[in-house]
């Protein structure tokens, strides 16, 4: 017997959902969402949708033609049960159950002056240390893709953890939060310019730090 929120995703999301793709390397575009279920966000492969019955729930729905959900399905089947990341629950042909995670984004904490203690940090460093004893490579790991809930850190977004190559971004937020994250500005609201001038400024930084052979 099918769980009452699978029917609901098979008999009245899915056949009314209307998602589609424009260009392969644009976000996706969400036409139509059939009621009650709310979107929670969109990407370049899929949208994130809630039904408000199955609050503690989240459908991951990929657009016609993008690829991806064989990969993701393939990383939440490694990772198994960790309390930092979500955990799939049920994969489609085109659609992930998972686990929904809660919590304030480290990017809207910088905005809204949400101090952010070191445990979260280290919570993170240790969940995508325990990706990569599972073979994962974290990938796409920014302010935007981890969370704070209770004082503690979350990974939100793993779908692009099968990739090969190296990527820099997780280690750049940690040494853009020991070096610039001082206790006086943790309170403090930052607007969206700034952090963009942080982070350009960051990158120009490191890069003339490694012209000079001192990183």
């Amino acid at each position: 017997m099918l769980k009452p929120w699978l029917l609901e995703i098979e008999h009245q999301l899915l056949p009314q959902l209307e998602i589609y793709s424009k260009q392969p390397y644009d976000p996706i575009v969400v036409h139509y969402i059939p009621k009650p279920w709310k979107l929670l966000g969109s990407g370049n492969y899929a949208a994130v949708l809630m039904h408000p019955n199955y609050s503690d729930l989240v459908v991951k729905v990929y657009a016609p033609g993008r690829p991806g959900i064989e990969e993701e399905t393939e990383v939440y089947r490694r990772l198994g049960k960790h309390p930092a990341y979500s955990e799939c629950l049920h994969a489609g042909d085109n659609y992930l159950v998972l686990r929904r995670l809660t919590g304030v984004t480290l990017y809207k904490c910088l905005q809204r002056g949400l101090p952010i203690p070191r445990q979260v940090i280290e919570d993170i460093d240790e969940a995508l240390a325990y990706a990569v004893k599972r073979g994962l490579n974290p990938h796409d790991v920014h302010g935007k893709n981890v969370m704070m809930k209770d004082g503690r850190g979350l990974v939100v977004d793993v779908s692009d953890f099968m990739k090969q190559e190296y990527c820099p971004m997780w280690d750049d937020l940690k040494n853009a939060y020991d070096r610039f994250y001082y206790p006086w500005v943790r309170k403090m609201p930052i607007p969206n310019f700034a952090l963009n001038v942080v982070r350009r400024s960051y990158r120009k930084w490191k890069k003339f730090r490694r012209t000079r052979g001192t990183i």
